[in-house]
């Protein structure tokens, strides 16, 4: 390309991610700058039944436009006519499926922010269609790239044979329990954990937050608890160390730059898939009573819809 820098376009201004992120990318001068893109062009997006998305659109819109020099665009496939790269940001997971369409019809590689959709279905579905379209995608949570916890991934421990992470989990109605805000808790355990979980099960804290109890191949248990702040602990073959703390959005972005220009994806469709079957498991270990469940029923269930 001519242009040393990626022009990425935003799909949904009803999050703080959109400000913050362009702040990171755009701006020299930022403590946190990451170079190689720029935020050129954005769709509002918002969700009109959800007050924290529509209550906040015109404010993000205003800030990126006046400030950044965001230009707005009025539809999808327009912005995509003009960006090299797509960053989907809406808060609301359940458009998100929608919203990837028309950017595989374009060919444009995309990070979709977290919850990657609404549904364990969708999710599915995102992956199968961008699989079709050879387009790549990924999703992850900014709490994966925590250095403590990568340190850990990449072995500073040894094997991890058991750990638990924390963070806030408020809930929003139109989302499984998880999905809405506990995925950043739940992303640090599978970060450390790794694939391989075979069954949950929900129950609560001492403090009454949601509990889930992941038990692995070979034994190995991981769990995920509500709490106030980001933290953590992994026990491995070599030693224990803190892990789940929020390093803030850099670390993403410093990930998100380099897939969008190969194509390598730092988190596969598996592993993904595997986080938010955990969190629907979660779900329906709650309407059982707090029952044992596979991620394979519902993986299995989600498929068949």
């Amino acid at each position: 390309m001519a242009d040393p820098d990626l022009r990425l376009g935003l799909i949904g201004l009803d999050t703080s991610h959109v400000t913050a992120f362009t702040e990171i990318l755009n701006n020299p001068a930022a403590k946190d700058h990451v170079n190689g893109a720029r935020v050129v062009a954005a769709f509002k997006g918002g969700s009109p039944d959800i007050a924290s998305s529509w209550s906040r659109v015109e404010e993000y819109t205003k800030t990126l436009r006046d400030k950044y020099g965001v230009r707005i665009h009025d539809s999808i496939p327009e912005l995509c006519r003009n960006v090299d790269a797509v960053l989907i940001e809406s808060v609301d997971g359940r458009p998100h499926l929608e919203q990837v369409r028309p950017v595989f019809a374009a060919g444009k590689p995309v990070y979709i922010d977290k919850p990657i959709a609404g549904t364990l279905s969708d999710a599915i579905e995102i992956f199968r269609l961008a699989e079709k379209a050879k387009v790549p995608v990924f999703t992850a949570s900014s709490l994966r790239f925590a250095s403590n916890t990568l340190a850990v991934r990449n072995g500073s421990i040894g094997t991890v044979t058991n750990a638990w992470t924390s963070s806030p989990a408020h809930i929003e109605s139109h989302h499984p329990d998880l999905f809405w805000y506990g995925v950043h808790g739940v992303e640090s355990l599978f970060t450390v954990m790794g694939t391989g979980c075979v069954s949950v099960r929900r129950g609560t804290t001492p403090e009454g937050g949601i509990e889930v109890v992941g038990t692995w191949k070979g034994g190995r248990r991981g769990t995920f608890r509500e709490g106030k702040g980001y933290e953590g602990r992994a026990e491995g073959t070599k030693g224990s160390s803190p892990v789940g703390a929020y390093d803030g959005y850099a670390p993403l972005i410093a990930a998100v730059v380099p897939f969008l220009r190969t194509g390598v994806a730092p988190v596969s469709p598996e592993e993904t898939l595997e986080i938010f079957s955990f969190m629907e498991a979660a779900d329906e270990s709650k309407r059982r009573g707090g029952a044992e469940v596979t991620l394979a029923e519902v993986l299995e269930k989600a498929r068949r819809r």
